[in-house]
């Protein structure tokens, strides 16, 4: 995902991030190098090194920083990255299935119904084309049951340390 724009709102004490698709606020509190007051943020802008991927900042100290689009995702809890980073979990664990399993591969590629491309098309981590449907799939004839725990979020205490 590409970033469009990028601006620091020290109201918010937080970076205004726009993709394509939507805005969304990356706190400075989750920055490895902090901006403070006799530490302002001097300028940010988009990293064309990184595809546009990433933004870079840089204190009026010198020292910079850099945040890719996957930190701010994440931190919003955007649901196709959370859907995307679910799959590759996923694939990664049916890799190493694979990998154990006394099932030859042709033998899987039968059972699930598929060519050979696209299983190996399955079990590509880079392919977010596919359905998580044909992944639990595949685990369950490598004898592997999946469960998703849903639970409600801790509650951060105020003052805590």
């Amino acid at each position: 995902m590409k970033i469009k724009k990028v601006t620091h709102n020290n109201r918010k004490k937080a970076f205004e991030v726009a993709t394509y698709s939507k805005q969304y606020l990356f706190p400075y509190a989750k920055l490895e190098t902090q901006p403070s007051r006799q530490n302002p943020i001097k300028q940010v802008y988009i990293d064309k090194e990184v595809g546009n991927e990433a933004f870079t900042y840089e204190l009026k100290s010198g020292d910079e920083g850099t945040v890719h689009i996957d930190h701010v995702l994440e931190y919003n809890q955007d649901p196709r990255y959370m859907r995307d980073l679910l799959l590759y979990k996923l694939t990664l664990a049916a890799q190493e299935r694979v990998k154990s399993s006394s099932l030859s591969k042709r033998e899987l590629i039968r059972r699930l119904g598929t060519s050979p491309a696209q299983f190996y098309r399955l079990l590509d981590q880079t392919n977010y084309k596919k359905s998580i449907d044909q992944l639990m799939a595949l685990l369950s004839i490598l004898d592997c049951d999946v469960d998703l725990v849903v639970k409600e979020k801790r509650k951060r205490m105020r003052g805590a340390a």
